[in-house]
């Protein structure tokens, strides 16, 4: 076991700056009593010439478009001189603060931030460990986000050990050095008690770092992990990193991803690994993540160009950035060999099911729900179903419509592999930085950059993403289709007309078969149990159970006079009934018992599934095996 920190010689695959002026920028993160879940940061400016130094904390982080608030984890705020005066200070906005430094030079500013929120995103201390998101941590100094940042970890105990993707600065312990403040915010560190476990992908070092008790495997799990590793870097033409570090945290009943440019956090059950479909979900999670160091990390929007911490960046293209890539981490772990072509189409119809039992599918474009994500996906309420559609979920399915679409016309010749291919020329690769590593001295606020034997350091040579707006994207996709996909686009996209599946399946032998074999009659709700309550969570719009007056959040206490006690009986009282018939269903409406007549409508699919076409031709079985490389029969 090797610790990230170990690394002596700096390799830099990020954003590199130029020469950088003063002042010079340093925090110091200590958690002294981890307990209490309060990191103990420390920012300490030198070389500052203005009357006022303003201070912003960011409200957001890439890859989570929600504005958080983080400043609302931040107390205890204050700021001295030098010599150890106070300076006044005061709060401008919810995020900003402002220091009159009276032409002090050097300003020291100290706070905490209360950690204990066990997400990718968010912060989280406790006895065991330290992890933060930057984002959720430090601030930025407005007009010198592009200066060096370091940053000093002291953790609590000796054995707590420090691991983080940004560079050590050589004789200072636990020092580390951010080329600016963006790179700064894409590296998570993570200190305490964990396993550390070294491997090799295409002569590159990665690591897996696990903290949490669980039953993962190790072995089995950086095997795999390194099977994506390679189907995705052939996909895209090799590793646009020097090393790359996965960050594990095993909760209780967690899950998600936070991709980074060098790195990614995973958040997943501690008893995931051992159930099948459960250890499949979690492969699917690495490839999604994986797949965002290209398509997102470096093939990004243009409203994502440069990152506007403060507030929302809109963009309509999320459906491509995040469902895209949902898309591929279905696909990856089939290329992988870590699952057949059989679990593979049953992810695929599991998806389409979830997309065509959403009634928000007929009211949001994909490219609005893209838009709209800072205010809806991640905040929803008992009427989000019926009106909106997930930009994961939609972009997933038409991605893999657009994927059909072009190997269907091109005869597998080109796929939307060839998209993403051109998409990294043209926007994730567009000024590359030169083949090699370098040496990285922190000399005050300056970074000096000596290139070693492999590579060469100039400053037209400095790696920037190019932003892609939504006609090149569009463009882009045409030109591998070679085809004018406008009305596509207006169609799925940015309108909602309904998805012609078989159209793009049966090129290839496949067909939607509905399963139609539901006899319960629709009522239209959706029950969950609550404080040991069996509630109403969701009513569809014009549904049965709607125009009898039932409301989301009603308590269900019977159904045609007799006691429902748990959810699954309610459903198996429905079967006693037809459509057509009225039945009396019994609730509490805030506190209010009402007994509203329901009409029962005819039942609705509820499961929607990729099937082979009864007898298939012989085009459609060699264009189905050039897809995937197994013949039809297979499935």
């Amino acid at each position: 076991m090797t610790d990230v920190t170990s690394f002596d010689t700096l390799s830099v695959a990020g954003n590199l700056p130029r020469k950088l002026t003063a002042p010079t920028i340093h925090y110091s993160v200590a958690m002294p009593n981890p307990e209490s879940h309060l990191f103990e940061v420390t920012l300490r400016v030198q070389g500052w010439s203005n009357s006022v130094l303003d201070l912003k904390m960011p409200v957001w982080t890439p890859g989570s478009y929600l504005v958080r608030e983080y400043a609302k984890h931040l107390q205890d705020f204050r700021s001295t001189a030098g010599d150890g005066s106070l300076l006044w200070w005061c709060k401008k906005s919810k995020n900003h603060w402002q220091i009159d430094t009276n032409s002090v030079s050097d300003v020291t500013v100290s706070y905490r931030i209360f950690a204990n929120e066990l997400t990718v995103r968010t912060n989280h201390l406790d006895s065991t460990h330290g992890y933060f998101n930057p984002a959720a941590l430090c601030f930025f100094l407005p007009g010198f986000e592009h200066n060096c940042y370091t940053l000093t970890v002291v953790p609590p105990r000796k054995e707590w050990r420090i691991v983080t993707t940004l560079p050590p600065v050589s004789g200072q312990d636990g020092t580390f050095v951010a080329a600016d403040f963006d790179t700064l915010v894409d590296s998570p560190v993570e200190v305490g008690i964990h396993h550390s476990y070294d491997f090799e992908v295409m002569g590159k070092p990665h690591q897996l770092v696990v903290w949490g008790k669980g039953h993962l495997e190790p072995d089995r799990v950086i095997q795999d992990i390194q099977k994506v590793i390679e189907v995705e870097a052939q996909m895209f033409g090799g590793l646009p990193y020097d090393r790359y570090l996965f960050l594990l945290h095993l909760s209780g009943s967690g899950f998600g991803g936070l991709e980074h440019k060098d790195s990614c956090t995973l958040n997943y059950p501690r008893f995931g690994f051992r159930i099948k479909d459960k250890y499949e979900r979690f492969i699917q999670l690495v490839a999604h993540e994986f797949f965002h160091l290209w398509n997102v990390k470096r093939i990004r929007p243009k409203a994502l160009e440069v990152f506007d911490y403060e507030q929302e960046n809109y963009t309509p293209s999320l459906w491509f950035s995040e469902g895209t890539t949902s898309y591929y981490d279905l696909v990856i772990p089939f290329r992988s060999s870590l699952y057949g072509v059989k679990t593979l189409f049953h992810n695929l119809s599991q998806e389409i099911t979830r997309l065509q039992t959403t009634p928000g599918r007929n009211v949001q474009p994909a490219s609005e729900s893209s838009w709209d994500a800072w205010i809806k996906l991640y905040r929803r309420d008992a009427n989000s179903d019926n009106s909106q559609v997930s930009y994961y979920l939609k972009g997933e399915v038409v991605s893999f419509l657009l994927d059909l679409l072009i190997r269907a016309k091109h005869g597998n010749d080109r796929s939307l592999d060839d998209v993403m291919r051109l998409m990294w020329q043209q926007f994730g690769n567009a000024n590359s930085a030169p083949n090699g590593e370098f040496d990285i001295n922190v000399v005050g606020t300056e970074i000096n950059a000596t290139a070693n034997s492999k590579g060469q350091l100039n400053s037209n040579s400095l790696p920037t993403e190019v932003g892609f707006t939504p006609e090149q994207l569009q463009s882009a996709i045409e030109s591998i289709a070679d085809i004018d996909l406008n009305d596509f686009f207006a169609r799925y996209i940015d309108g909602t007309q309904e998805l012609p599946y078989n159209e793009y399946l049966e090129p290839f032998g496949l067909q939607i078969a509905i399963d139609a074999t539901n006899e319960v009659p629709r009522i239209g709700w959706t029950l969950g149990v609550e404080n040991g309550r069996e509630m109403v969570k969701f009513v569809e719009i014009g549904s049965p159970a709607q125009l009898a007056g039932i409301d989301a959040g009603d308590e269900l206490l019977a159904i045609d006079g007799f006691r429902i006690v748990n959810v699954e009986q309610a459903g198996e009282r429905l079967k006693d009934y037809k459509p057509g018939d009225i039945v009396p269903v019994s609730v509490f409406h805030q506190d209010e018992l009402r007994t509203c007549n329901v009409t029962l409508a005819p039942p609705r699919p509820s499961r929607y599934q990729i099937v082979p076409v009864e007898q298939p031709t012989a085009i459609q079985q060699q264009n189905f095996t050039g897809w995937l490389g197994v013949p039809l029969s297979k499935l």
